[in-house]
């Protein structure tokens, strides 16, 4: 058990590191949470004007949930690196140096999925990117990818652990979009591109 719980431990710390809000203020952009949605992630980085800071976010945020789950699974195995893919997500969104409250883990799900089973990561973006370029909703995108993600999933790797996995990461990530679940019935989400701001 002891190794398992290094494991997780381990990959909670690594998925906690704040890339959003270290990246703006290494650029001189100040508390990325005091701007827009207040969010860490690279759409709210994005809101600074800065794309390159954002895709980077977009990138750091990915890699720090699919680094995890790669070293587990090369020392420990499969199941280990469900636990760190879990452990990992969880600190991103639940980080112990912001008072548990980060970002709300689109990209580095995606990171998890891609580690995990690269074909449903894949399908994730795919989904995403439909969604997104359809009805211009980034948080729509999100939800509709995530809520998909255990049915592709279950289709390509008939693995329950591994859907399991993506079901438990799909609930905190539609926990975390409650607000923008609320926009959305409401009518009131600002679109991507879109000059509003998230309250």
């Amino acid at each position: 058990m002891i190794p398992y719980i290094v494991t997780a431990v381990l990959a909670y710390l690594c998925g906690s590191i704040p890339f959003g809000l270290l990246l703006t203020r290494a650029a001189g952009l100040g508390d990325i949470r005091a701007i827009g949605s207040g969010n860490i992630g690279a759409t709210n980085v994005l809101r600074t004007g800065n794309r390159p800071l954002a895709a980077a976010t977009l990138v750091l945020d990915a890699l720090k949930g699919a680094v995890p789950v790669l070293v587990a699974r090369y020392f420990l195995g499969e199941d280990a690196a469900n636990l760190a893919g879990v452990a990992a997500f969880l600190g991103h969104v639940f980080p112990v140096w912001l008072n548990f409250n980060g970002g709300k883990g689109v990209a580095t799900f995606i990171g998890v999925l891609l580690a995990l089973s690269w074909p449903v990561g894949l399908i994730f973006c795919a989904v995403w990117l439909v969604i997104a370029f359809a009805q211009r909703y980034s948080s729509l995108a999100a939800i509709t990818a995530a809520s998909t993600s255990p049915i592709f999933a279950y289709v390509i790797t008939g693995s329950l652990r591994f859907v399991v996995v993506t079901v438990l990461l799909a609930a905190v990530l539609l926990f975390r979009h409650s607000a923008n679940i609320s926009r959305l019935i409401r009518g009131t989400e600002p679109k991507i591109g879109s000059e509003k701001k998230a309250s």
